[in-house]
């Protein structure tokens, strides 16, 4: 008797553990064709999004000219969803547009955004975007352009296409970039930064010169938690906006940056074929 007793108890917790485990999975669904002069994009809806809706805060993530194409798919292979799927817990909605080719466009981009503010509750004071390469040089573009609408952005290995860059200087914004990178050199982030520091304009800006790292060594920034405590401690509604400097990221931490993740008990749901 109590050998089955023991037997059912053990059964009752690995249920209890699976059923909390899916608990913890989002859902993702494609958005095609449904912005005008914008991007086609994954939407990702945390699984307590039901509990949060306009407390929800929002990540952008901009990807490289690597996963640029037709196919949407590619836009997973890097980046907050990819780092959902290895088990890193993201307490956010995510934003993946998807750029079929050339230069990322802050209207259309912008445009993305508004469509998901009008669709979807989410907590308009805390949106924050992160790209890296290409979605550097996008994130930059985006921010730089609509700096009163982003709580906080974070640019890797890319540079900016602005004519005018001053735009970084009116939000919380982190610069990270390899001293190694061949592919696109560090001189074109120290331009952004000396532009803001000549105009006094740098008080909000961060920026770290990672040694010898190459192009890609930045990617690993997607999966580490400190990125996503920094960009959530910002939010628009702050009364004096500043710049976290309590939080540092290294080449330490890109060595580690796979730690402590909860594998199998975060991801996704691709639920872009259900009709609602």
């Amino acid at each position: 008797m109590i050998g089955r007793a023991k037997r059912l108890a053990m059964m009752l917790v690995a249920v209890l553990s699976a059923v909390s485990a899916m608990a913890q999975k989002g859902q993702l669904k494609a958005i095609k064709g449904e912005v005008e002069d914008g991007y086609n994009f994954w939407l990702y809806a945390p699984a307590d999004y039901s509990e949060t809706l306009d407390k929800t805060p929002v990540v952008i993530f901009l990807h490289g000219a690597s996963l640029c194409g037709g196919d949407m798919n590619r836009s997973k292979r890097y980046g907050p969803l990819h780092a959902l799927k290895l088990g890193r817990d993201i307490r956010a909605m995510i934003i993946t547009p998807h750029n079929p080719g050339g230069a990322w466009n802050p209207r259309k981009l912008n445009n993305v955004l508004e469509w998901v503010k009008a669709n979807y509750p989410i907590d308009h004071n805390r949106v924050y975007v992160i790209g890296m390469s290409l979605g550097g040089y996008g994130t930059m573009d985006f921010c730089g352009t609509y700096p009163d609408k982003i709580a906080a952005g974070m640019a890797l290995c890319g540079g900016c296409s602005l004519k005018d860059v001053q735009g970084l200087g009116r939000l919380p914004f982190w610069i990270i970039h390899g001293t190694g990178d061949r592919a696109v050199g560090v001189e074109q982030s120290k331009r952004v930064v000396r532009a803001l520091q000549e105009a006094g304009n740098d008080k909000m800006l961060r920026f770290n010169w990672l040694n010898g790292a190459d192009h890609g060594a930045p990617a690993r920034i997607f999966y580490l938690e400190k990125t996503y405590q920094w960009l959530f401690s910002h939010s628009l509604r702050d009364k004096q906006r500043r710049a976290n400097m309590a939080i540092d990221i290294g080449n330490t931490d890109l060595r580690n940056a796979y730690g402590n993740m909860k594998r199998g008990q975060t991801g996704w749901e691709d639920v872009s074929d259900i009709d609602y």
